[in-house]
């Protein structure tokens, strides 16, 4: 799982009005506590140890097999739980004939080490269950999604109780939701509850699922995707998987609510303590005019994937425009941080300035610390100097995720 799993915070990180003493002092005792963590290492060894877990994550895959009969709505699953619609541009092709005939891959735009298999139908005269997952590479994956449109069927008891055998995780996943609930209206407007309806379709779906010992099942509609039971199958999906594979997928996730967008943000507090140190530590470039010496292209790689994780890049938010009808500018309206295409080097190194004219106010509170007015004054600016740009990204990220949905944006005030 790696040491960023243990990793402190700061008590109240976002608060940047806090006595100046007090503020020094907490994160004094924060730094201590995490150097503690690599107690009897050198600075070379921390910054390995940092390195190394900096790599690890990028090379961290998570695999995603999504499989289901024919016309289940398999692709337009993918593409919701990618944030995408048909007509966006990586998005699985849909229609009512069968499009996938083989394994086909579909990463996540911001995370493609991320990636959603589309599988092709089972039950099909080319798939059949007792051959399927040999011929589809059952290995490849870290757990299956099994999707029904209508009743799950024999074809699908039988698919999980194989990939049950082989030791993978499997859920259930009941689409169109949206499609049932209109002709239940349409055809009893005046007995009509959505709340029974539900209830009666995770009841038909236990029945048809009984041989399966208590199956996760979820009700959604790919074209609804933030109602019924789609964010419980996220949570449930992150929940599952551990370490660096449930950070990935949590970054790699649309801001489907803003939930997500917190989990997002509490994640990377513990993950920019990485960042700091290895920047520090590791191939330390002194910067003319201050005292703080770091590399600062990691910085500027860390920042540029903020923007990614929390949908801020000018892609996402163009993908976002034509999914919900808004102007793109109408979204980058509410976006206060520094545009994508302001952060360079020049603005880092200004940054970096302004965050440590505010630690060498502070260090007139407090003894001279040792150790930590050289390497570890370095880290503790840039850790401040991410942290300040982390908290602005998430409020954007919540400002234009309720600027997409028309909501009161006097709510955030």
């Amino acid at each position: 799982d790696g040491p960023w799993l243990s990793l402190p915070s700061p008590t109240h990180p976002e608060k940047q009005r806090l006595d100046p003493k007090e503020l020094f002092n907490g994160s004094r005792k924060v730094f201590e506590e995490f150097m503690d963590l690599f107690k009897d290492k050198g600075q070379a060894e921390v910054a390995s140890i940092a390195q190394a877990e900096l790599d690890l994550f990028k090379s961290t895959n998570v695999n995603i097999a999504v499989t289901g009969e024919t016309g289940a709505g398999k692709s337009s699953f993918i593409n919701a739980l990618r944030g995408l619609i048909a007509e966006d541009d990586g998005a699985a092709p849909t229609g009512v004939t069968e499009k996938t005939m083989e394994p086909t891959v579909y990463p996540y735009p911001n995370h493609p080490n991320v990636r959603l298999w589309d599988l092709p139908g089972i039950g099909s005269p080319d798939f059949q269950p007792n051959t399927y997952l040999k011929q589809v590479n059952f290995k490849r994956y870290d757990f299956f999604v099994i999707i029904a449109s209508e009743r799950f069927k024999c074809n699908h008891t039988t698919l999980a109780r194989e990939i049950e055998r082989m030791g993978k995780r499997f859920y259930f996943v009941r689409s169109k939701v949206d499609e049932d609930l209109r002709n239940e209206e349409r055809d009893h407007p005046r007995t009509f509850s959505q709340e029974s309806v539900l209830e009666r379709l995770r009841m038909d779906c236990r029945k048809h699922l009984q041989r399966m010992c208590n199956p996760k099942i979820f009700l959604l509609s790919s074209c609804e995707f933030t109602k019924y039971d789609a964010p419980g199958l996220v949570k449930t999906l992150q929940d599952d998987l551990q370490g660096l594979q449930r950070l990935a997928f949590l970054l790699s996730l649309p801001n489907l609510s803003a939930e997500i967008i917190e989990q997002k943000k509490a994640a990377l507090k513990k993950w920019i303590w990485l960042i700091s140190l290895t920047s520090a530590f590791v191939n330390v470039i002194p910067i003319p005019g201050i005292s703080v010496a770091c590399d600062i292209s990691i910085l500027l790689g860390s920042m540029i994937a903020f923007y990614k994780y929390f949908g801020l890049d000018n892609g996402s938010l163009a993908n976002l425009a034509r999914q919900t009808g808004k102007p793109i500018a109408e979204l980058k309206a509410v976006i206060i941080s520094l545009r994508e295409e302001e952060i360079n080097r020049d603005v880092i190194i200004k940054l970096l300035l302004k965050e440590e004219k505010v630690w060498l106010r502070l260090t007139a509170y407090v003894p001279v610390l040792g150790p930590m007015l050289t390497a570890g004054t370095s880290s503790l600016t840039t850790y401040f100097m991410l942290l300040r740009f982390l908290n602005e990204v998430a409020e954007d990220a919540e400002r234009v995720r309720k600027t997409a949905l028309t909501e009161d944006l006097k709510k955030l005030k």
